[in-house]
C-alpha cells in the first residue's frame, strides 16, 4: 500500500521528497526507541497451569509486581498467562524470585515457559549457558505435594491432564458428605453424636477449604474466599447451626463447580474465535512428504496444503489452484481464489485444490503467530474499568470483614440488642456475601471476549484499554490513499491539445514515466497497451516536486504538474475537466495536453462514514498529502465534514494537536491510516487504527488497532463491539453489586439466611460469567 503522502513529483505535491524524508526519520526514530527498549528490558511469558481462580491471578500479579527489577507484570486469567518484563541486569534474579513468589502465593500452580517458535529460540531470554538454569527451576509447584489437597477451584480445567479425575473425586466427596448430612437432618440425633455426624460431613465436603485458608493465613493472605467461607461455616458450628454450616459449604462447592464449568466454557469459546494456530505442516522433503511442527519449517522450504487443511506458514503458491477461507484473519466471509504466484498467510483454510507453497517466513514471524500473540497479550493492557474493579476488590473485602466484626460485637455487647449468637449469625452472612468473585471473574472475561469477537471480524485490538476507549470516540480522522481509497491509480481522462491524439499523448507520457516506480507513473504505463522500447528514451532528469524532463525519440518531453509548466514558461490548461491528479505534458516547449489519474474509492467508504455518524461521532476529518481538488472531490463524495490537503506528516500531527485542544477531556480522537507513512500521527493520536493489508508488519507495529482486510467499515464494527462489551461489563458490575448490597442489608436486619448469602456469592458469579459470554456473539 502507498499513502498519498508518498506520491512523488507528478501528483502536484511539491513537498513529496521532504515528506518522504520526514516519514523515514519518524520511522527511524520509532525503530531506535524500540531498539533501546529491547536492550534495557527483557520480556518473559509463562503459562500458569492450574490457574482457575481470578482472585489467585490478582494475588500473583500484585505479588510479582513488588519484586525489585520488574518493569511490568500482568496475569491474564483467561489464557493463564504471566507476562513479565524485567531489566536485563536483574533478569536471572527476578526469574528466581518470581518462581518463589508464585510458589508461595499459589502452591497449586505450575509455572512453565510459554512455547515459542523454534526459529526464535536463540533470542529467548537466558538462551545459552544461563538459559537452562534460569528456566529449570520455574515449576512453581515443585516440591509441594500438599498443594494438591485442594483442587476444586484451582484445577477445574480439563485441559491439563488431571482436571477431569479431580473433579470426579470432588463430586464423590460432595455426594458422600451430603448423604451423611441428610442422615443427620432426618434422624433425631443430639449432643455429641449430632456434632460428630455433621462434623464428618463438613470435613468431607469442605476440609480442603479450611486447610487452604489456614495455609494462606500463615503466608499472610487473609482476606480471600477460603478464609471467608471457613470463618462463616465454622462460626455456624460455633452457634450450633450445624445443618446450615454444612449446607453452606456444600452449596459453595457446588457453585464453584458450576462457576468453573462456565469459566472453562467461556475460555474455550473465546479461544475458538481466534483458533488460527495450525497444528502441523506437510513438509516436502525430496520425494517424500513429512508431517512436522510449523516451527520446524525454514524459509524457502516447500509445503503441501491439502483440501480442508490450514495453511501453516506464510508463503507463495508455486503449484495449484484453489479457494481459501480467509475469515479467521480478515473476517471476510467470501472465500478468495488463489493460483500460482498468489501469496497465502498462515491461518487461511484451503477449501478444495492441493497447493504447493514456498515458505517466505518463519512461523514466529507469520501472520497467524503475530495475531495470536496480539490477542493473547491484549489483556496485559487493562481497561480503566478492570483497574477500578481490581482496586475496589482490594479494599471492599477487608471493609466488609470489619463491618461484620462490628456487627457481631457492637449490638449485643454495647447496645444490648438481642443475643450474641443472633448477631454473630448476621455477621457470618456478611462474610459469605462479601467475596467479590463475580466481578473479578466476569469483568476480564467480558473484555477478553470483546477482543476475541473483534478479532473474528478481522479487527485486532491490542488491549482492553483501547477497546474501552473506543466508547468515547467523537472525532475520526482519516488518511485518504489506502484508507478511504484503494490506492490503485488509473488513468481516467486523456485531454490532448489540438493537433494531438489521445493515443500519441498517452504514448509520450508512458515513455516519460518509463523509469519511475511511483504508482501514478505505473498507472500511466499500464494504460498504454503498446510496448515501450528503452532505447527510445534518452537523457532523464527528475525535478523534485515538479516532474521529469526526458528526451523521447529525440524530442524534449516535460511531464509533471502545473508548476513544471510555469517554470518553463509553458501555458497549461488552467481548469482540468475532471477531478484527479493531473499530469501535464509538453514537447519541445509546446503544450500537448494532460492526463487525469484517479484513485478509486473503496466500496464501503461512504457507508463507513455514515455508520460512524450514526454511532455518535461528532466530526469526521480527512488529512492528505494529495492536491486540493482531489481531496475535496473525495470528501464531497463521502460526506466528510472537514478536509485538509497537501500536508506533510508534521502538518498532520499539527492538525491532530489542534483538534485535541478543541475537544473535551473525555472525548477521544481516532486516526485511521495505512500504518507506514502515518507513523507520527498514529503515535500522537488517542487511538491509532491501521489498515493492516493482511498483516502488514509496519501497520501491526505502529497502531493500537489493526484492520486486517483494509475495510473502513470495520471501524464502526469495532466501536459497536466496544459499546456492546462495555454495556455487558457494566450490567455485571451493577447486577453483582446490587444483589450483594440488597443481601447485605437483609442480612444485617436478620431477614436473609445463609442460603441467600450463598446465592449472592456463587450464584451471582455464575450468572455474571454467563452474561459475559454474550459479548462473543456480537457481530
Amino acid at each position: 500500500m502507498q499513502s498519498s503522502n508518498s506520491k512523488a513529483n507528478v501528483n502536484g505535491d511539491t513537498n513529496a521528497k521532504a515528506e518522504a524524508e520526514a516519514s523515514a526519520n519518524a520511522n527511524a526514530s520509532v525503530n531506535a526507541n524500540a531498539d533501546n527498549n529491547a536492550k534495557t528490558n527483557v520480556k518473559h511469558e509463562y503459562v500458569l497451569e492450574g490457574l482457575d481462580c481470578a482472585n489467585c491471578a490478582l494475588k500473583v500479579e500484585n505479588g510479582v509486581k513488588k519484586i525489585p527489577g520488574v518493569a511490568s507484570c500482568s496475569v491474564n486469567f483467561t489464557t493463564r498467562t504471566l507476562s513479565l518484563e524485567t531489566t536485563a541486569e536483574a533478569e536471572e534474579s527476578v526469574l528466581e524470585q518470581t518462581a518463589r513468589t508464585v510458589r508461595r502465593l499459589e502452591p497449586g500452580i505450575q509455572m512453565q515457559v510459554k512455547n515459542r517458535p523454534r526459529a526464535a529460540a536463540s533470542s529467548l531470554p537466558g538462551a545459552g549457558k544461563s538459559g537452562p538454569s534460569a528456566h529449570q527451576g520455574l515449576d512453581a509447584s515443585a516440591g509441594d505435594s500438599s498443594s494438591h489437597s485442594h483442587d476444586h477451584s484451582h484445577d477445574h480445567s480439563h485441559t491439563h491432564g488431571q482436571g477431569e479425575g479431580l473433579n470426579k473425586t470432588l463430586i464423590l466427596r460432595l455426594v458422600a458428605g451430603a448423604v451423611i448430612a441428610a442422615a443427620g437432618m432426618l434422624g433425631s440425633f443430639s449432643g455429641v453424636l449430632e456434632f460428630v455426624l455433621f462434623g464428618a460431613a463438613y470435613l468431607i465436603i469442605g476440609g480442603d477449604i479450611v486447610l487452604r485458608a489456614l495455609k494462606n493465613i500463615v503466608r499472610g493472605q487473609v482476606f480471600d474466599e477460603y478464609f471467608l467461607m471457613s470463618v462463616a461455616t465454622l462460626g455456624a458450628f460455633a452457634i450450633r447451626q450445624f445443618p446450615e454450616g454444612v449446607a453452606v459449604m456444600l452449596f459453595y462447592q457446588i457453585g464453584e463447580l458450576f462457576q468453573s464449568l462456565a469459566v472453562n466454557r467461556s475460555r474455550k469459546s473465546i479461544t475458538s474465535l481466534i483458533n488460527i494456530r495450525p497444528e502441523y505442516a506437510n513438509l516436502k522433503d525430496g520425494g517424500e512428504i513429512r508431517r512436522v511442527r510449523p516451527e520446524e519449517v525454514g524459509i524457502g522450504s516447500l509445503i503441501i496444503v491439502k483440501p480442508g487443511e490450514k495453511v501453516p506458514l506464510d508463503g507463495r503458491i508455486l503449484e495449484g489452484n484453489s479457494m481459501v477461507d480467509t475469515s479467521a484473519l480478515t473476517g471476510e466471509s467470501v472465500p478468495r481464489e488463489v493460483q500460482p504466484g498468489s501469496p497465502v498467510l498462515a491461518g487461511f483454510i484451503n477449501k478444495n485444490g492441493v497447493l504447493t507453497v514456498e515458505v517466505s517466513k518463519w512461523f514466529g514471524e507469520s501472520s497467524a503467530a503475530k495475531i495470536l500473540e496480539l490477542v493473547e497479550n491484549a489483556s496485559s493492557k487493562k481497561a480503566p474499568t478492570e483497574n477500578f474493579i481490581t482496586k475496589f476488590a482490594r479494599y471492599y473485602t477487608p471493609f466488609v470483614v470489619i463491618v461484620a466484626v462490628l456487627l457481631a460485637v457492637v449490638p449485643p455487647l454495647f447496645l444490648g440488642w438481642s443475643s450474641f449468637s443472633d448477631w454473630l449469625y448476621r455477621a457470618l452472612i456478611f462474610l459469605v456475601i462479601s467475596c467479590p468473585c463475580a466481578l473479578v471473574v466476569s469483568i476480564p472475561l467480558g473484555f477478553f471476549g470483546g477482543i476475541g469477537s473483534a478479532s473474528r471480524q478481522g479487527v485486532l485490538v491490542k488491549g482492553s484499554n483501547y477497546l474501552e476507549a473506543l466508547n468515547a470516540v467523537k472525532y475520526v480522522v482519516f488518511d485518504k490513499t489506502g484508507t478511504l481509497t484503494k490506492g490503485s491509480f488509473q488513468v481516467t481522462g486523456i485531454f490532448p491539445e489540438e493537433g494531438w491524439s489521445k493515443d500519441k499523448l498517452l504514448e509520450y507520457a508512458a515513455y516519460a514515466e518509463l523509469h519511475s516506480n511511483h504508482p501514478i507513473a505505473e498507472s500511466i504505463r499500464n494504460a498504454y497497451k503498446g510496448e515501450l522500447e528503452e532505447h527510445e528514451v534518452g537523457e532523464y532528469n527528475e525535478i523534485s516536486g515538479h516532474g521529469v524532463e526526458v528526451f523521447v525519440k529525440g524530442k524534449k518531453v516535460l511531464a509533471g504538474n502545473a508548476k513544471l509548466m510555469q517554470q518553463n514558461n509553458i501555458s497549461a490548461a488552467a481548469q482540468p475537466k475532471a477531478a484527479g491528479t493531473v499530469v501535464h505534458l509538453a514537447l519541445d516547449g509546446r503544450y500537448a495536453g494532460y492526463l487525469v489519474i484517479s484513485d478509486e474509492l473503496k466500496a464501503d467508504a461512504a457507508a463507513a462514514v455514515q455508520a460512524l455518524k450514526e454511532l455518535g461521532v461528532k466530526k469526521t476529518v480527512m488529512l492528505t498529502g494529495d492536491i486540493k481538488s482531489v481531496a475535496d472531490s473525495v470528501a464531497e463524495q463521502l460526506k466528510i465534514d472537514e478536509v485538509y490537503s497537501e500536508l506533510l506528516p508534521e502538518d498532520k500531527v499539527s492538525r491532530i494537536e489542534a483538534l485535541d485542544e478543541l475537544k473535551s477531556a473525555k472525548d477521544k480522537i481516532v486516526f485511521v491510516g495505512d500504518g507506514i507513512n502515518d507513523t507520527p500521527v498514529l503515535a500522537r493520536t488517542d487511538i491509532g487504527i491501521a489498515m493492516g493489508g493482511l498483516g502488514s508488519d509496519a501497520a501491526i507495529e505502529a497502531a493500537d488497532i489493526v484492520i486486517m482486510n483494509d475495510e473502513p467499515s470495520k471501524i464502526a464494527a469495532a466501536i459497536h463491539t466496544a459499546k456492546r462489551t462495555r454495556r455487558i461489563v457494566w450490567q455485571n458490575i451493577i447486577f453483582a453489586l446490587g444483589v450483594k448490597a440488597v443481601f447485605l442489608v437483609l442480612g444485617a436486619f436478620g431477614i436473609a439466611t445463609m442460603w441467600e448469602a450463598v446465592f449472592s456469592d456463587v450464584g451471582v458469579t455464575v450468572i455474571a460469567v454467563a452474561n459475559a459470554m454474550r459479548v462473543m456473539r456480537s457481530a
